[in-house]
Parts: C-alpha cells; sequence; structure tokens
C-alpha cells in the first residue's frame, strides 16, 4: 500500500490548482483521475479573478502564451435591448480581463503544467471507496489498489465522489433546469459584434429562459439554452440539435449572429445541475467546487469557485499535515460561503427577473454598475462592495428604487 500525505480526486481546475499549492508547499500529494484528458466539458467563460488565482498555482503565463480568446467583459440582450459590462470599469482591484476558453484544452493544460511542477497525477484511475480511520483515510481504487493518505481533497467536479459515497448530497435551493449546448463553427460576419465578450441573451416572451454564446479565438463558439425541462422539451420528441436551434433562433440577435452558423457537432443536455451538500468538510477531507456545490452557469461563476475553493484549501491542508490547528468551519466555509452567497443572490435574483430589471434598465447608476460589475468580474470575496456582503438587500434596494 502507498502512502501520500494528500490524495486528490480529479484533475480538473481545482484539482490541478490545489494540488499545485500543496506540492509547493512540499506536501507529498497524488492526484488520482478516473479519465484520461482532454474531455469535454462545459463552463467555458472564465471570469478575471480567475487570473489572479491561476497566477498564485504558477499557470497563468502557460494559459496566456496558448492563444485562448481574450475576454474583457459580459454583455446581455433581450429583444432589441442590449446592455454591456467592463470589467476594467468596476468597484474592485484586480484583473479586469481574462479568456474564454475550450475547457477540454484548458484542463488539460492546466494538469499537466502541475505534473511539469513535478505533482504526480494518475489517469484511468477511479476511486472505488474511501474509508476514514483513526489513522488517516483508506482510498480504494477501481482496480484493488489501495492508497493510505493523511487528507483526501474532493476535487471531482459533477462526479462528486465523496458527497456520494458519504451520503453528502443534498437538494439545491435552486429550481431544477435543464440545458441544451454545443459548439460550432459560428460563421460570425457581423462588424460590430465583440468577441471579446461572452454574449447573454434573455429570450424575448420567456424570461426564465436564457442563453449563453461563448466566443472562442478558432472562429468557434459555444451555445447553450437553460429553462425548466417542462417548457423546454414542451414540443414533444425533438432531436437535441433541432431543439437548441429552434430556440436560438426565436432570439433576434441571436438568428442575426448566428444566420450562418454550421452546427457541426452533436448537441448535449444535462438536467438539475444545481446541487448542494450538508457539508464541506470533515475529519480528514475537504470538498472543491463542483462536488461542494454547484449553482448555475448564468454568471459562470463555476471554475472562479473551483479556483478560490482551491487556493483556500490548499493553504489550509498544508498547514494540517504540518500539525498546525484549522478550524475548517471557519477558516475554509464561511469565507468560501460570503462568494458563494453572493453568486446565489443574482442567480435567484436572475430568474426572478429582478436582476434583469436591474441590468436591462435605461436608468443606470455608474456607481452602482461598477459594483455589481465586480460581481460579475468574479470578485464576490471582496468585503468592501454591499453588493457580496449584504447581497440580498443590495439587490432588493436597487431593484424598489428602479419600480419607482
Amino acid at each position: 500500500m502507498q502512502e501520500y500525505d494528500v490524495v486528490v480526486i480529479g484533475a480538473g481546475p481545482s484539482g490541478s490548482m490545489v494540488s499545485a499549492i500543496l506540492h509547493k508547499a512540499g506536501v507529498k500529494v497524488v492526484v488520482v483521475e478516473k479519465e484520461t484528458l482532454p474531455r469535454f466539458v462545459i463552463g467555458e467563460s472564465l471570469l478575471p479573478y480567475c487570473n489572479e488565482l491561476l497566477n498564485e498555482a504558477g499557470f497563468l503565463e502557460a494559459v496566456k502564451a496558448h492563444g485562448f480568446q481574450y475576454k474583457n467583459g459580459a454583455a446581455f440582450s433581450w429583444g432589441n435591448e442590449y446592455r454591456y459590462f467592463d470589467f476594467c470599469d468596476k468597484s474592485s482591484l484586480g484583473s479586469g480581463t481574462t479568456f474564454q476558453v475550450q475547457r477540454a484544452d484548458f484542463d488539460k493544460l492546466l494538469i499537466d503544467e502541475a505534473a511539469k511542477q513535478g505533482v504526480e497525477v494518475r489517469f484511468k484511475t477511479k476511486v472505488e471507496d474511501v474509508k476514514f480511520q483513526s489513522d488517516g483515510a483508506y482510498v480504494k481504487l477501481e482496480n484493488g489498489d489501495e492508497i493510505k493518505a493523511k487528507f483526501v481533497v474532493d476535487a471531482s467536479g459533477y462526479g462528486r465522489v465523496l458527497p456520494r459515497i458519504l451520503d453528502l448530497e443534498s437538494p439545491s435551493c435552486l429550481e431544477v433546469r435543464k440545458a441544451y449546448f454545443t459548439h460550432i463553427q459560428d460563421n460570425i460576419s457581423e462588424i460590430l459584434y465583440d468577441r471579446k465578450k461572452i454574449l447573454i441573451s434573455t429570450h424575448p416572451t420567456y424570461r426564465e429562459v436564457w442563453f449563453w454564446l461563448i466566443p472562442f479565438s478558432n472562429g468557434r463558439c459555444s451555445i447553450g439554452v437553460v429553462g425548466e425541462g417542462k417548457f423546454l422539451d414542451k414540443d414533444g420528441q425533438m432531436s437535441h440539435d433541432d431543439r437548441l436551434k429552434k430556440f436560438v433562433y426565436e432570439v433576434p440577435m441571436l438568428k442575426r449572429l448566428l444566420d450562418n452558423a454550421l452546427w457541426d457537432t452533436p448537441a448535449r443536455t444535462i438536467n438539475s445541475y444545481s446541487k448542494d451538500v450538508k457539508a464541506l468538510y470533515g475529519d480528514r477531507f475537504v470538498l472543491l467546487g463542483n462536488a461542494s456545490e454547484f449553482l448555475d452557469p448564468v454568471f459562470s461563476s463555476g471554475v472562479t469557485i473551483a479556483f478560490y475553493s482551491a487556493k483556500l484549501a490548499g493553504n489550509l491542508v498544508t498547514r494540517i499535515i504540518k500539525g498546525e490547528k484549522v478550524d475548517l468551519e471557519k477558516e475554509y466555509k464561511e469565507p468560501l460561503m460570503i462568494g458563494v452567497n453572493a453568486f446565489r443572490t443574482y442567480v435567484k435574483g436572475w430568474y426572478e427577473g429582478k436582476f434583469q430589471d436591474v441590468i436591462y434598465t435605461k436608468n443606470e447608476n455608474h456607481d452602482i454598475k461598477r459594483k455589481i460589475c465586480s460581481i460579475l468580474a468574479g470578485y464576490a470575496w471582496d468585503k468592501d462592495n454591499p453588493f457580496v456582503t449584504r447581497s440580498d438587500e443590495a439587490l432588493e434596494s436597487v431593484w424598489q428604487y428602479l419600480q419607482k
């Protein structure tokens, strides 16, 4: 039986980041990943705060050199309305730019960089079970091998390995929704179209249905629709491709932009993706990113939350391995949930319509817009921003003001 200080389950973004942080601190760490990379994943639009976290892990220069699509903001469309947020014009200090990435390439790049730094990575290594005992954690692999570790970090994303094994899964407070999505050759020729921004579109009639268009640097884009399954599937038997195209072409701006698109990749679907857990940590383990909680893709918060959780956990687990006493409630859960709760406010506000009203208002207040822009840029842990620390109250106040 091999022994390590830490076993990291999953080689996605949070697994790459936490393993790099642990390794730099002198912790003996191994990453186990059930698949091989590259692999198709959605969640392609990063937020500027990601750049700062990538830099801390030693990944940023490699990401910059790869040639991913430069991103400097977010645009929103609803019927004939169009609004945009310039991430460089925000209230929080920090980077105002980032990238839009094909996740298959991005995820592989990060774990390859971690391996170059000296992290041991094992692909095609599926975790079958984990037992926590007084002398350590015993990780049983599908091939029958077993690893003993002092600590386990679950970075398994949608796989949610420990939540399933330890019965930690819990229903999300968000409504059950479904998404149809694919990658296409977009062939966008409109001169005024800005490929440096993600485009989020609201359905012209059904405001709870929305679309993402994330352009890449190679002339392709990610396109998807999100809504309640009973609505998206109400037309009966249709292929995923036809269903996605039907809804996309009901949106004026998307119809205009994608009129000459080549739909060359079969559409996929995901259902009931918002998840929660009963606990973020326990004796000898901690959950990161989507393994802990996945909100909703509307504001591209997934990778940012994954990275921030990895940063926190990496530093705290290092201290635990070195024999220090760490209060994971106060030093991990409470700081992490500041940002998660802030994002959750605006996700809920989006579907209720209040945050959409704020975004699409013609009565803009520049100071308020800059504070909201900080959230959209990923700075959801900025305690100087009342739209972070009092997110529910701040959103309600702005919405009530707009009703006058």
